[in-house]
């Protein structure tokens, strides 16, 4: 072989030398730039669990929280419902009267409540009724053919309110001809408004049993009056 072969061999390998140096080169960028990546990558995941860990922490906190106002709210319907209980013994001894003319009490409200009752309810009362306060709800009407204001008396005996309600539901409303006199017990609001609807309930009930009797059968008769709250002024 001549030195002129030779050295163009040598060339040709030396070519290939460089240009697979080249190739590694290049690899060895990619690699550097992909270890980069990847470098930023596993910083990104550890921002990412850092941050699920933050949130895992606030949702335990949360969950602790809606425990906790949960045995509030609870706490807080169980205190409601026995201030609600007192409030309805404080007035169990309340009834409320409606349709009493006005002026009709000349001068003490009490006086005639105590001579009026027993005409009323057809009954002796023994003891007599005594009552520890009584006034009407409301400001004094001008005119004297408007609706007069309703009377709510507080007994000094619950037992005697009691035996008011049963004569009244026994024989009817209580009657000072030619007026119809209608009263009842006096409630806590958040008593009455449930009372009330089972109430309407009733009466639809009612209505709907009257509709299916026959002619010549009678029908149901019934007075149901709706108890009621209301504030002095």
């Amino acid at each position: 072989m001549s030195e002129d072969t030779q050295g163009a061999s040598m060339d040709c390998i030396l070519q290939e030398i460089l240009a697979v140096g080249r190739k590694l080169e290049g690899m060895d960028n990619a690699m550097m730039a992909l270890t980069a990546e990847m470098r930023s990558t596993r910083l990104e995941i550890a921002g990412f669990q850092s941050q699920i860990s933050g949130l895992d922490h606030r949702v335990t906190t949360v969950e602790s929280q809606v425990a906790l106002q949960t045995d509030r709210d609870q706490e807080l319907f169980h205190l409601h419902s026995k201030l609600t209980d007192l409030e309805d013994r404080s007035r169990r001894n309340n009834i409320h009267f409606l349709g009493l003319p006005e002026g009709t009490e000349v001068t003490d409200i009490l006086s005639y409540l105590r001579d009026t009752l027993p005409k009323l309810a057809d009954t002796t009362f023994e003891p007599p009724l005594e009552f520890q306060r009584a006034h009407r709800l409301g400001l004094k009407r001008q005119n004297g053919k408007d609706r007069p204001r309703p009377i709510i008396a507080c007994f000094l005996r619950h037992g005697q309110a009691r035996q008011l309600l049963q004569i009244a539901r026994m024989q009817g409303p209580l009657r000072l001809d030619p007026l119809e006199i209608r009263h009842s017990a006096d409630f806590s609001k958040e008593t009455a408004e449930p009372f009330s609807l089972s109430v309407l309930v009733y009466v639809i009930w009612m209505l709907n049993l009257a509709s299916s009797i026959q002619p010549g059968c009678g029908s149901p008769r019934m007075e149901i009056h709706k108890p009621f709250t209301t504030q002095r002024t």
